[in-house]
């Protein structure tokens, strides 16, 4: 659908700012998410924006709604697994292993058939099945050593499963495969492996902040006494 050109700049307008926003500040995100589906509504992109800034805030219903309105005018699958989540935070990990067994899981591309593995493993946690969430993980994905977008993500959540299940020593093994997949950070993999290694981290800063806040409050005190 194309939009009048003021119109339409509005609307792109909106959109960047939903793309800036949603990972530091998903309520800003959203604020304008919901600006830019007044003015465009029967636009798919918009849609999908609208979706993501709802997913963000934790607004399933809304979400999948959104998500919903934007498959249907484009008739693409991309959304199948974070639809597929939203029916987990809605408290219904049961449909969302249903969407993992339909049609369109075969329609999507790598990446969308790993992330509805992740969600899959997801749901059978939330259903208390841990040993079926760490077989639903084991994939070629998984035992490749080559290193995608995707692998840091999905080492960490089989090392977490494993973690859940008991098997500490393969727990961490996997964290320790995720944190040479995660070269940008994105998870704490690193901080879990220290953990199961019994390092502690001490807030030296926050040490010295506070012995210097005590000697300034004993200092403060002998003035006190000094001058009665």
């Amino acid at each position: 659908m194309s939009l009048p050109k003021t119109l339409a700049e509005d609307v792109a307008r909106n959109l960047v700012m939903v793309a800036r926003l949603i990972d530091e500040d998903p309520e800003q995100a959203y604020g304008y998410a919901r600006i830019a589906l007044r003015l465009a509504s029967r636009v798919a992109a918009v849609r999908e924006a609208a979706g993501f800034a709802a997913y963000a805030t934790q607004k399933y219903a809304e979400a999948l709604a959104e998500f919903r309105a934007a498959k249907r005018m484009t008739g693409s699958v991309e959304l199948w697994p974070v639809m597929a989540d939203c029916e987990r935070g809605l408290g219904r990990p049961e449909r969302a292993m249903a969407m993992a067994g339909e049609p369109e899981v075969q329609k999507l591309d790598k990446a969308g058939q790993v992330e509805m593995r992740l969600v899959a493993a997801g749901a059978r946690r939330d259903m208390g099945q841990i040993d079926a969430a760490i077989v639903t993980l084991q994939s070629s994905e998984l035992a490749s050593n080559a290193v995608h977008p995707w692998t840091p993500r999905l080492r960490y959540a089989y090392a977490d499963a494993l973690l859940a299940a008991g098997r500490e020593d393969e727990a961490r093994e996997w964290f320790a495969k995720t944190v040479e997949a995660d070269k940008d950070g994105s998870t704490d993999a690193s901080d879990r492996l220290a953990e199961l290694d019994g390092v502690e981290f001490v807030d030296a800063l926050g040490d010295d902040h506070d012995e210097a806040a005590e000697v300034d409050a004993d200092a403060d005190d002998e003035g006190s006494a000094d001058k009665a």
